[in-house]
């Protein structure tokens, strides 16, 4: 194993052993390669996991830089990822030969096993509901992401003040903090571990029954890398995103991404005091507390009153209106109108 954030001296020694298989992170390998203490001249495979993470902009230089020392001929590439965007797959052209792609399941697929849940909030709010949600019962283990550095260590140090044993785990930590922290987690110290999505990829944690997106992840498909960290094995598990007006759009996008319901469910007491202007695809379906619908309004609606089903991408149907369609825009919605309800994409 070859990484950052240690001393390079065990590393040295196992090379100058000579390996087999050599399992390392692109900044590190770089610093052996400088260092001559790494010879990559007769590697026949290269193996790339989270390829497209590895291939986008931030991590490319460095790959490029690694690829320069590898054989051209005679050698095999393989990359592995959950989600792999177009954008990638034309980059990854560039150097492989008639690659073959296999899917083992349908593109950004998550488990059947998670349930997804929505709750609006104010932004204001966040943290309050948060506690909410974490204090209904202080045994579960809850993975929580962030949007950034700073903001997982705010949040760190508000959970830890309000009394829950946290940590942060992002890219500013050493690797000894992240271990520190992770091993806490595993082991059952810490009921709370607060990441950025540097933790959604590639961390293994058994039976975490519970992922809350504090943020929601600026590219929609890094929610199934998130989310991934739960419902494992046949394990059940949750998904919960606590989303604000701000979030709107990005939660539309993984809507659109998944391709599946998403249940929105208002929590007593911390509803937003302007409902979430969802846009002219709502990607919620209006419901009252406790799963019973209201009947379906076929009449005109009058001004004022919120669309009982709002579908994301409502299907057409010749010689009528559509049914469900979003036709009440959002600047006219009641705010007490809004309940639970679902997400279709």
């Amino acid at each position: 194993m070859i990484y950052g954030g240690v001393g390079m001296g065990n590393q040295l020694d196992a090379l100058r052993r000579g390996v087999d298989l050599v399992i390392a992170c692109p900044g590190r390998l770089i610093d052996h390669i400088e260092r001559r203490s790494v010879d990559l001249s007769g590697i026949e495979i290269l193996m790339l996991d989270e390829a497209d993470r590895m291939l986008d902009m931030g991590f490319l230089p460095s790959i490029k830089r690694i690829l320069a020392k590898l054989p051209k001929q005679h050698r095999q590439t393989l990359l592995f990822s959950a989600t792999f965007p177009e954008s990638i797959k034309q980059l990854a052209m560039e150097f492989m030969h008639h690659p073959r792609e296999v899917q083992v399941t349908p593109q950004n697929t998550v488990a059947e096993t998670i349930a997804h849940r929505v709750h609006p909030v104010d932004a204001a709010r966040k943290r309050e509901l948060l506690l909410h949600l974490l204090g209904q019962d202080t045994r579960v283990q809850t993975l929580v992401f962030a949007k950034t550095k700073h903001g997982s260590d705010k949040l760190t140090t508000f959970l830890e003040k309000s009394g829950i044993q946290a940590a942060a785990i992002h890219g500013n930590k050493s690797q000894g903090q992240r271990l520190r922290a992770l091993g806490d987690f595993k082991a059952g110290k810490l009921k709370v571990l607060v990441a950025t999505d540097i933790a959604a990829r590639g961390i293994d944690i058994d039976q975490l029954p519970r992922v809350i997106n504090f943020d929601l992840p600026m590219v929609a498909e890094d929610y199934v890398h998130r989310i991934g960290r739960t419902g494992r094995n046949g394990s059940t598990g949750e998904a919960l995103s606590l989303v604000s007006q701000e979030d709107a759009k990005l939660l539309r996008q993984i809507v659109r991404l998944l391709d599946r319901d998403m249940e929105i469910r208002d929590l007593p007491g911390f509803e937003p005091q302007v409902p979430i202007r969802w846009g002219n695809s709502a990607p919620g379906k209006a419901e009252v507390p406790g799963g019973q619908r209201p009947p379906r309004r076929h009449a005109r609606r009058p001004h004022g009153e919120a669309p009982r089903n709002a579908h994301a991408a409502p299907k057409k149907h010749a010689g009528g209106p559509r049914e469900g369609a979003n036709t009440a825009s959002a600047g006219r919605r009641q705010r007490g109108a809004r309940r639970g309800g679902h997400a279709p994409a």
